[in-house]
């Protein structure tokens, strides 16, 4: 009998805790860390975590090879490792990784935001990381889920198809191929650039929380997000910020997808315009508001989406005037600096590379000083 791809997965969040329940139900050998012990107790006590889905096939009990907080020993025997935390998390994950991979690793983002594995790799080196280790991010998360317990979680639903790239893009027909038997829903991203520039949540994200702070704040976020709190001044700005966003792509000679390519691809929402698509989209409906601005929404998405989008901008001649202004009202309204605490391109290695240079990184793995 073939023997399975032995996963680790980084994260016991919402997320992480789907993904290696399913990974477990699938008959996979699976490993789930976890920084603090506490957090998961209960799933190491049980051996593994009870899966609730509306897919027959979803839902059972996962069992796990092992629970941890060594990260020595979560590393040990990965072949691929799932790295599903907050994006902010990544370099700090990186850094603790760094001395225990070896050679022919797989690690998978999920998802990178912008810029996730561009980051995640120059701490390895950063960290004198000497293995030879594959970085690799997606551009969305698989799963739809919920953590439903201290060992229980909920799939509500597994994409279709999510674009993952590798860095570099030479080695993403072989991070696809590793993962096809547990993940066909994996498909070629192009590069992780392209991955991170169509990352659609730090458009709609940021700006519609921020937009309607003072409903969040008075209600609880007792409102449908997408429907309630999209009006068409507020559709305006976010087409504004999307065609910032591709046009920042275009200036690095990438296609980016519109928002509204990216509703009728994903959902088969159409409209006149992008009030419109949104309105149209079923998938939206009974979506409730954050119930507070201290949300991922602002603490992620604005550092680890937006930064970087207009950095890049901003490095490479492109105006994007309406992503600073959502980033600095993320300031005030967080009192943070998250210009600062951002993915700057200095902490991308990229500040002093030209498009050529990034170009040839990203595809070829090759920089300037190599």
């Amino acid at each position: 009998m073939e023997q399975k791809t032995r996963y680790t997965v980084i994260g016991a969040g919402h997320g992480g805790k789907a993904m290696a329940a399913h990974l477990g139900l699938m008959g996979f050998p699976v490993t789930l860390y976890n920084r603090t012990a506490a957090n998961v107790a209960a799933i190491r006590f049980r051996g593994g975590i009870d899966l609730t889905s509306n897919m027959p096939d979803v839902a059972g009990f996962g069992p796990l090879r092992a629970v941890t907080s060594d990260i020595a020993e979560a590393l040990a025997e990965a072949e691929v490792i799932m790295v599903v935390v907050p994006a902010s998390a990544h370099r700090d994950i990186a850094t603790m990784a760094a001395p225990h991979l070896r050679d022919g690793q797989i690690v998978v983002l999920n998802p990178g935001r912008t810029g996730g594995a561009i980051e995640f790799a120059k701490a390895l080196r950063d960290h004198n990381c000497q293995a030879d280790v594959t970085v690799a991010e997606a551009e969305t998360l698989i799963y739809a889920s919920r953590s439903e317990g201290p060992a229980q979680a909920r799939i509500f639903r597994i994409k279709d198809a999510v674009p993952l790239a590798a860095l570099p893009a030479t080695r993403t027909a072989h991070v696809l191929e590793m993962l096809h038997p547990a993940y066909p829903h994996f498909i070629d991203g192009g590069n992780v650039l392209c991955t991170s520039l169509n990352n659609m949540g730090a458009i709609f994200h940021p700006a519609l929380t921020l937009l309607n702070a003072g409903r969040i704040e008075s209600t609880r976020g007792e409102f449908q997000f997408y429907i309630d709190g999209v009006t068409p001044s507020v559709a305006r700005i976010l087409e504004s910020l999307d065609r910032e966003r591709v046009t920042v792509a275009s200036a690095l000679g990438i296609r980016a997808q519109t928002a509204m390519e990216w509703l009728q691809k994903a959902y088969d929402a159409r409209g006149s315009d992008l009030n419109e698509a949104i309105h149209n989209n079923s998938g939206y409906y009974g979506i409730n508001a954050p119930a507070s601005l201290e949300h991922r929404y602002i603490f992620e998405d604005v550092p680890m989406s937006l930064v970087p989008i207009a950095a890049l901008g901003e490095r490479f001649g492109v105006r994007v005037r309406a992503m600073e202004a959502i980033i600095r009202l993320a300031c005030i309204v967080h009192q943070t600096d998250y210009w600062r605490r951002g993915r700057t391109l200095d902490k991308l290695g990229l500040e002093n590379l030209s498009v050529g240079e990034i170009m040839a990184y990203v595809n070829e793995g090759v920089l300037p000083h190599d």
